[in-house]
């Protein structure tokens, strides 16, 4: 059988990137197969790279962000630096940057110029709250965000409103645009033409609060913060097992609920009581529900209770730690892990989620040192070996 070659083959892309929201964008654009040329400052490089120290002596964000990349290092505040972006561009056929509002306008690298410019250009701005309104010129980072967006007020528990443990509004915002450049490429197909694409983090982030923003805006009133319980069903909720660990258990419609009082909580009278019988009586009476169920599960071991409700034809999960996602027996039985070269040698990365059978599996490139590809590419555009030296003698390029 032959092998179909990865659906971006040949697409180049250019990113003036920082932080998540356009790199995550961009590496899923590498995994399919462009090649993605990362621009970064010459003094120090992506700000993420300095995140932390995690990854073998990386940022373990920037690993997640950034495998399949060439790093590029250059003074875009230099006319000589940016003169060397804008002739990347004039050969590239998607362009990403996430500066801070107004910066990509005053150097010429926002999307609406661009795409001017170049009228086959897919140019992408991402934002944090869109490049008009009363918010434009806010700074955004994912935390507020989620705070703009109103994901905290129903996140947490009922005392305590807590952030998503990751950045939630940064991919958000990166997935879109991923999307948003592939639609913009297959359009490019029909009509020769590219054309400007603008995601912002508010706007994606809100579309996510889909649920509980429908709930509030025409039900009247926002769902309870229930930490992982869920607001309008029960029992569904993490549950404390014999050995030490939770395991969560979802009951979705009323027959399922008499299997777990039956089989499991070895209550038969529970499935008809009319304290429990219907979804509606079980969370109004969530109290008594939850310790029941509790009662239950607290005999058995995480293992034993996973078992005896997949029996049942529960619903159920156990209350990972990231340790044991890191060891999952699916992701292992399912091939899903490969090794990830890096300047400090190989670490383990998860094959992106898209899956495409018969297809060339993506290529999991390496993560760049800052400035790696600095000297090929310059030599790519035709300068000379002198030329090269003048401008990192002068701090221009890295």
């Amino acid at each position: 059988m032959n092998t179909q070659p990865l659906p971006l083959d040949g697409i180049t892309v250019v990113a003036v990137e920082q932080a998540v929201a356009a790199p995550f964008a961009t590496r899923q654009l590498a995994d399919l197969g462009a090649r993605v040329i990362k621009v970064e400052r010459p003094d120090g490089g992506d700000f993420a790279r300095g995140y932390d120290t995690a990854a073998g002596g990386l940022a373990s964000h920037f690993v997640w962000c950034n495998r399949g990349k060439e790093s590029l290092a250059v003074d875009l505040k230099d006319p000589r630096g940016l003169a060397v972006v804008r002739r990347l561009v004039a050969d590239a056929d998607v362009f990403v940057q996430n500066l801070a509002q107004g910066a990509a306008a005053r150097l010429g690298l926002d999307a609406a110029t661009l795409c001017a410019a170049h009228p086959r250009l897919v140019a992408v701005d991402v934002s944090g709250y869109g490049p008009d309104g009363p918010y434009a010129h806010k700074r955004a980072y994912d935390m507020l965000v989620q705070c703009e967006a109103g994901l905290v007020s129903v996140t947490g528990t009922p005392e305590q409103p807590v952030k998503a443990g990751v950045p939630a509004a940064d991919i958000a915002a990166a997935m879109y645009a991923f999307s948003g450049i592939l639609a913009a490429l297959v359009r490019r197909g029909v009509t020769g033409r590219g054309g400007p694409v603008e995601v912002s983090m508010l706007d994606s982030l809100a579309e996510w609060m889909g649920h509980p923003l429908h709930h509030g805006m025409h039900g009247g009133t926002a769902p309870a913060r229930t930490g992982v319980a869920h607001a309008v069903i029960a029992p569904y909720d993490a549950y404390p097992t014999a050995d030490g660990g939770q395991v969560l258990l979802s009951v979705q419609n009323d027959r399922e609920w008499r299997r777990l009082a039956e089989q499991v909580l070895g209550r038969p009278d529970l499935a008809d009581d009319p304290a429990f019988s219907t979804n509606a009586a079980r969370v109004a009476h969530r109290e008594r529900t939850d310790t029941a169920v509790a009662a239950a599960l607290a005999g058995m071991t995480g293992d034993g209770a996973v078992a005896v409700l997949e029996a049942a034809g529960i619903a159920c999960a156990r209350l990972n730690t990231v340790a044991d996602v890191a060891a999952h027996p699916q992701l292992a039985a399912r091939d899903r892990w490969r090794e990830v070269d890096t300047p400090v040698g190989p670490l383990r990365g998860l094959l992106p989620p898209i899956t495409l059978p018969g297809g060339a599996e993506a290529p999991m490139g390496a993560v760049p040192a800052l400035g790696e590809h600095t000297d090929a590419l310059l030599r790519a555009l035709g300068m000379t070996g002198e030329q090269a030296a003048a401008l990192r003698e002068d701090g221009v390029v890295r």
